[in-house]
């Protein structure tokens, strides 16, 4: 496809953009804790700048104490312009435009992430429901002085070069504090109405719009439904959307929901663009730009949105961290290169949470670019990778690119290893795109691919290769139940590959990822589809509320049994509650810190625990379970024995493991630990 309107050009007040792609802001954890620019904060974007983004969006930028959360990028003061003037100075000199988001979080705050004795200050001295905190309530002084500091950290910002100033309301930060009623909860001109709500945000925009000229472009980032109970909705912020035009804003920048919600936004279980009809909204509503964002990873999906008119441009976040080269691949019609997001939230979401540096699932270099860019090899090395899953995919896609020779043998007729699995699961199914997009990486990258290939000790001497990369991968482990009948037992990837089908009375052994995740499978297998409900609900095959009811059920009873205390372990922080929040909704129970005592005729008896952590009480408790099927999804066993055998038959030669046949991990790990592997060949 030719993506005539995503790479047509397009004007912020006085800037012209040569297309409509957006970098979307995330904190990256990339600046000194200070927030003073580094290398790799510069590397990292300007990558992405030499690649066809229009404009780049930087993640929040502090400006006050009171208002930062851990190690994000600052423009507090003056000594911060020259790092930041060199590195929109080399965004410009790539091609790309570039902008700031001056960030303030109100009671997002943690107190622990203020600085030089500051305190956590918001609209109302409300609890925080997601830092469980109560910030103190803000003064009018204290509102005075904010806006001080907010417009000299904007002049600031077009002295450091950067084209564009965002003011940040989304997400549940301070000014969407303000125009809350759940948040907002003073007496005062600044609370009560929606007028009064939205006086202090469109105080702010007033402001930097009065210091910066009329001609310097001010966009604004809106949440256009909270979606918290209670909270504003799309009918709101199209009212406030109108208002920030009429005072002084340039372009809005449309993405939903509040850190707090229940509601999935950016995960892989949310379909593609789903949230466009919130920017649609908004675009209907003002005469300027206005940007979609929310998981669109796909460019025929970027077209469409502005081809129907519900965006004027597409804001693009982790897509671009999974690849730096997405828009230039695009403009290319280099579809199948595109690594696309997998929306998995591993290592950009998951970490920044643990306040650890943003990395990426499916691209190992993500932060390390200069690492990359400086160490293609001037000694070339033949180098052959046994198995083509994750880890060896990478492993050779990144090795073939630093300049050596790689071979890569896989025994199936099939890349992706395991991913095929991990795919079945219901919002999971971005990782099916992956092994297509190694088959044509490989072959980018000039590595010669033999699928059915089987490790035979001639064949390998043939090879001359200099090293060996053993990535195996792993095998489901055995479980072993006694009187069990061994037809009624199934693994988990048993079931996942489509090779067994459950019975209506299902039994999980193993509460980890993989469990609740075959738990979530197998009831949605049981309920009805994304199709047979859009043919119930357009064809009124029946009421609303019936076939709402047959939506939020199962025909499976299924039950899953965990020894420790609770299920859902091994999911990154952040990443694993759309899938509890499912099983809850589809009613799979859970039996933890249990303990199988015996099974006999279909029928398994069961000793497990409940705790009562407010009182301190626990409680242990029998269970007679009927069941059809048992699933097996205890873990797995690395795949050493051709590791061993190589060892063995090659005691000279330079053989490596990766991956999961040398220690069990996540594919996160296995990509990350192949490029740290191939930097180190």
């Amino acid at each position: 496809m030719k993506y005539e309107k995503l790479f047509s050009p397009i004007t912020i007040n006085s800037l012209t953009l040569k297309n409509r792609i957006v970098q979307s802001p995330s904190h990256m954890i990339y600046t000194t804790y200070e927030g003073y620019v580094t290398d790799r904060f510069k590397s990292y974007y300007w990558k992405r700048a030499e690649n066809e983004i229009g404009l780049i969006m930087t993640g929040g930028c502090r400006f006050d104490d009171s208002g930062c959360v851990y190690g994000m990028m600052s423009l507090s003061d003056d000594s911060f312009i020259p790092g930041y003037r060199e590195f929109t100075d080399g965004c410009h000199q790539r091609g790309a435009k570039v902008g700031v988001q001056l960030f303030h979080a109100g009671a997002y705050t943690k107190k622990e992430n203020c600085l030089n004795g500051a305190y956590p200050m918001a609209p109302s001295a409300v609890r925080s429901g997601f830092t469980r905190e109560i910030p103190r309530e803000m003064t009018l002084q204290d509102m005075e002085q904010l806006i001080e500091k907010w417009a000299a950290a904007a002049l600031r910002a077009r002295e450091a070069g950067f084209d564009l100033v965002e003011i940040l309301c989304s997400a549940g930060y301070l000014l969407c504090q303000f125009l809350s009623p759940l948040t907002n909860q003073r007496n005062d001109q600044y609370g009560g109405s929606f007028e009064n709500r939205c006086r202090f945000p469109l105080e702010v925009i007033a402001a930097l719009r009065k210091a910066l000229g009329p001609d310097y472009p001010l966009t604004l980032r809106l949440a256009a439904n909270d979606l918290v109970p209670g909270g504003n909705n799309l009918e709101d912020a199209v009212r406030f959307a109108k208002l920030a035009e009429h005072a002084g804003i340039d372009a809005i920048h449309v993405t939903a929901g509040w850190h707090e919600s229940k509601v999935p936004q950016i995960t892989g279980d949310v379909p593609r663009g789903s949230f466009a009809y919130l920017s649609q909204a908004i675009k209907d509503a003002v005469s300027i730009p206005v940007i979609a964002a929310n998981r669109i990873n796909d460019p025929a999906i970027a077209e469409k949105l502005i081809a129907l008119e519900s965006c004027d441009m597409v804001g693009l976040c982790r897509a671009l961290v999974a690849d730096p080269r997405w828009a230039s691949k695009a403009k290319a019609g280099e579809e199948s290169l595109i690594r696309r997001c997998v929306g998995c939230n591993q290592g950009c979401l998951a970490n920044i949470f643990q306040n650890k540096p943003v990395q990426c699932l499916v691209n190992g270099t993500a932060g390390r670019e200069s690492a990359f860019t400086a160490s293609r090899r001037s000694v070339k090395k033949k180098l052959l990778v046994i198995g083509g899953g994750p880890a060896g995919c990478t492993f050779a896609i990144a090795a073939a690119q630093l300049g050596h020779q790689v071979a890569l043998w896989e025994k199936t007729d099939s890349l992706g290893g395991q991913l095929t699995a991990a795919a079945a699961p219901p919002g999971k199914h971005e990782f099916s795109f992956l092994p297509a997009y190694y088959a044509a990486a490989l072959k980018q990258a000039g590595v010669e691919v033999l699928l059915g290939q089987s490790v035979e000790k001639e064949a390998i001497s043939s090879t001359n290769a200099d090293s060996i990369i053993v990535a195996c991968g792993s095998h489901p482990k055995a479980l072993n139940l006694e009187g069990l009948d061994p037809q009624a037992l199934v693994s988990a990837q048993d079931i996942l590959l489509g090779r067994r089908m459950a019975g209506r009375r299902v039994l999980i052994v193993g509460g980890g990822s993989v469990g609740c995740e075959t738990a979530q499978f197998l009831a949605r297998e049981g309920s009805i589809s994304p199709d047979q409900f859009y043919y119930y609900s357009a064809q009124k095959v029946e009421s609303p509320e019936k076939i709402a009811s047959m939506a939020n059920s199962t025909r499976r009873d299924i039950a899953i049994i965990e020894a420790l205390p609770r299920i859902g372990g091994g999911y990154a922080p952040g990443t694993g509650w759309p899938v509890l929040a499912d099983l809850k909704r589809l009613g799979v129970r859970s039996y933890t810190e249990a303990k199988i005592l015996s099974i006999r005729d279909n029928r398994l008896r069961l000793e497990y625990t409940v705790r009562d952590r407010r009182l301190d009480q626990t409680e242990t408790y029998l269970a007679d379970l009927e069941f059809d099927t048992i699933v097996s999804a205890i873990g797995s066993d690395p795949c050493t024995q051709v590791f061993q055998q190589l060892q063995q038959a090659f005691p000279t030669k330079d053989i490596r493991s990766l991956g999961d046949c040398q220690q069990i991990g996540t594919v996160l790990s296995a990509v990350q630990s192949a490029c740290d592997l191939a930097l180190k060949v």
